[in-house]
């Protein structure tokens, strides 16, 4: 057994509240709202495409579980990094979780909403741009904002913002990898 694994009175499973859960998704949802809005690519759209539940299978089994490996990352680093495993930090680890958890999910649909480089070869219209962005500024305010003890958030620290970003762009380069390797595979 390790010697540094703490003691079992000391470790604690940090869950987000109902609160945090709901308000992720009323975020997330909202930051959806502009997708009917959004334009796909011409190569999309010059011959009709029908469902393919092998396809979608695939994608799903692929592309799913990269979204469990970095919620794993993030428990890491809140865990070992900022000693969470004290439940007196358990607002500490639910509000890094929550911000990983709102920042993925919203800025992962510009990488599945395109066959191209997500921003660079392809970029989608303004309005779901302007959401994505929106939220994501409110999800980094939350934990200083007036609401932050009503909903269990705790500061989060400074290191924390650099390990996000590096946490955020391994998994978007992750996803675009995966993608980009599935359709050169024709298998999506």
């Amino acid at each position: 057994m390790l010697s540094h694994w703490p003691a079992k009175e000391h470790r604690c499973i940090c869950v987000n509240t109902g609160g945090q859960v709901l308000t992720n998704n009323l975020l997330y949802d909202f930051s959806q709202v502009p997708i009917p809005a959004d334009a796909v690519d011409d190569e999309q759209v010059t011959r009709p495409r029908p469902w393919n539940i092998g396809e979608i299978t695939r994608f799903v089994l692929f592309v799913g579980p990269i979204s469990s490996i970095f919620d794993y990352t993030t428990f890491f680093v809140m865990l070992w990094v900022f000693n969470c495993w004290d439940p007196a930090r358990a607002s500490l680890f639910q509000t890094g979780w929550f911000v990983e958890s709102l920042m993925t999910q919203t800025l992962i649909i510009h990488v599945i909403r395109t066959d191209k480089i997500p921003f660079l070869q392809s970029s989608a219209r303004w309005p779901l741009t302007l959401t994505t962005i929106s939220i994501m500024a409110l999800g980094m305010w939350l934990p200083y904002s007036p609401v932050a003890s009503a909903l269990g958030f705790a500061h989060l620290p400074r290191l924390y913002w650099p390990i996000l970003l590096l946490t955020l762009l391994a998994y978007m380069g992750l996803t675009q990898t995966i993608k980009v390797w599935l359709l050169r595979k024709k298998w999506i």
